[in-house]
């Protein structure tokens, strides 16, 4: 599919979203397709309302021209609004084109490279033209009409082709450049901490919007919200734990349970709620063990899979019989809940006050299910989406994108391209020591790093869940002090800014599909991967291969 830029954009009129579309369903996979391109210059504010970037065609810029269009011995008219009013679209794109030209001609990133092909083109979607030319300064394969658009993608490349003039056409690393220069996408020779934390601030803002869904869920007290990474679902969940504990006007408050499968995300619900006032913190966060064991259920071996999926939930569900109405909770939250056995829920639900009508609201995304254990809450629950990324940049999410359970819209702003660092399986813990140090030396704060692995433990991982317990090994995490070494079964919720992704296995196991999305998608603004380019072939898809160049 073309590169989209943005992938969703707002458009002012009708006409100028029907000519994109056209164009985002005509265009190649190695084309990119940019709306609403606004431009200052030392002279004037330039506005195109399309760039299409084609390798070895073309660069064109394009200016839409709705409603009723004509051209006299005066000029270019548009009705608008039910009174005419004089035009020159053609001078409009033409002057919008040399800006832009220059403009990545005099960025660095050009590097001095050789004037490439520019052309314009003017798209006037529901008037019609006579087959010959609109005056000097517009040959009629430049304009196209309303009997032009049901070819209009082949015939903007013709535009192209045609307007070239003897100079060279872009080739894919051009175009690829031209779309980093002219949607600010900025290298990372300076402080990339700020960069990151100036994105993390706007995915915050913009997660407090999506924070609106939970109106929704005013009036139901069983629902699932499922979206897929970088969507939001854990600050959704902890904004829906503190609502419930504080109360509503139109609604008591109440005594929560805020769970979830791994240790490293607990450590982080636990920090985050630490900082609410009192009267809005849970009556319990933590993993679905420390839940059982507040009421004395026993600790088991992390090696025995039969304790923790049918020993520990029996266990549990009969203490929680037995649980005083004073200990029990009028609702539980579950973020990353793909990753409760079936056998988790009958002791998660007894420990509510009303087993029947008690809150129960779910956060999952299924393609996150990377545990050999399948299980769902046995009750109706209401399905809400989010299809928005909003944590990761968008060259991160366009990479892991065909993994993700359906399309979702990338918000998270511009960052660093995906690297793709190819070497054997069994170098790859090696070759990513070397990569975590190439991100420290562009700048990176040690403990903006983390190095996940996808088959064994990294050695430091080893030594330090060696040294500490996993509890404190979890702190780790948090305090920035050092580059943080994971697998990526234990990072689900966690999104440190930077990863290095180390793919040391060679895909053979079940699920390394969606290993393979989680550990990407942990990143939210640099994201490098190692490994054998046929492992992550095998396990991520052509599509992704194509988007880490292997």
């Amino acid at each position: 599919m073309v590169r989209l830029i943005p992938d969703d954009p707002v458009f002012t009129t009708a006409s100028e979203r029907e000519v994109w579309e056209r164009m985002r369903d005509g265009l190649g996979p190695d084309d990119v397709l940019i709306a609403n391109l606004r431009l200052t210059d030392e002279v004037k504010d330039h506005e195109a309302d399309l760039v299409v970037l084609m390798p070895e065609v073309g660069a064109v810029v394009v200016e839409v021209k709705g409603g009723s269009v004509w051209r006299d011995e005066q000029g270019w008219w548009q009705q608008h609004r039910g009174r005419s009013r004089q035009i020159d679209p053609v001078q409009q794109v033409r002057t919008t084109k040399y800006a832009l030209r220059d403009y990545v001609a005099h960025d660095p990133r050009w590097n001095n490279r050789n004037h490439i092909a520019w052309g314009h083109a003017v798209v006037i979607p529901f008037s019609e033209f006579p087959d010959q030319d609109a005056g000097p300064d517009c040959p009629r394969w430049s304009l196209h009409d309303r009997h032009d658009q049901g070819d209009l993608p082949a015939r903007i490349r013709e535009n192209a082709a045609r307007a070239r003039q003897g100079k060279q056409a872009p080739t894919h690393e051009d175009v690829e450049t031209i779309g980093d220069i002219l949607t600010g996408r900025l290298p990372t020779a300076y402080d990339v901490n700020a960069e990151a934390a100036e994105r993390a601030s706007t995915a915050d803002r913009l997660t407090q919007e999506q924070a609106m869904i939970l109106k929704v869920t005013r009036l139901l007290n069983r629902v699932e919200v499922r979206g897929g990474a970088g969507s939001g679902k854990t600050v959704l969940a902890l904004q829906q734990a503190k609502e419930l504990t504080r109360g509503r006007a139109d609604r008591r408050s109440e005594r929560v349970a805020l769970l979830c499968y791994s240790i490293g995300l607990a450590e982080h619900l636990k920090r985050q709620v630490a900082t609410w006032h009192r009267k809005d913190r849970p009556a319990f966060v933590g993993t679905f063990h420390e839940f059982g064991r507040q009421w004395g259920a026993p600790d088991g071996d992390r090696t025995n899979s039969e304790f923790w999926e049918s020993e520990l939930p029996d266990i549990m569900a009969r203490l929680a019989e037995d649980l005083p109405e004073g200990k029990r909770y009028d609702s539980v939250v579950v973020d990353e809940a793909q990753d409760f056995a079936e056998s988790w829920w009958r002791p998660v639900l007894r420990a509510l006050k009303d087993e029947t009508a008690g809150g129960l609201y779910v956060f999952s995304d299924e393609n996150q299910r990377i545990f050999a254990r399948f299980g769902r809450p046995p009750v109706q629950l209401v399905p809400l989406v989010l299809d928005h990324n909003l944590r990761n940049t968008r060259q991160i999410h366009q990479t892991f994108g065909p993994l993700a359970p359906s399309r979702m819209y990338a918000r998270g702003g511009d960052g660093p391209a995906v690297r793709f660092v190819p070497c054997t399986t069994e170098d790859a813990i090696a070759t990513a020591d070397d990569e975590v140090d190439g991100l420290l030396d562009a700048g990176w704060k040690a403990g903006s790093v983390c190095l996940l692995t996808t088959g064994r433990g990294h050695p430091v991982q080893v030594e330090r869940t060696d040294f500490h317990d996993q509890d404190g090994y979890w702190v780790t995490f948090f305090d920035d002090a050092d580059v943080f070494y994971g697998h990526v079964l234990g990072c689900k919720g966690l999104e440190p800014p930077a990863v290095v992704l180390c793919v040391n296995e060679d895909g053979s196991r079940d699920r390394s599909r969606e290993r393979l999305y989680v550990g990407m998608s942990r990143a939210t603004d640099e994201l490098v991967v190692v490994g054998d380019p046929e492992v992550v072939r095998r396990g991520g898809g052509a599509e992704v291969a194509k988007r880490l160049g292997i």
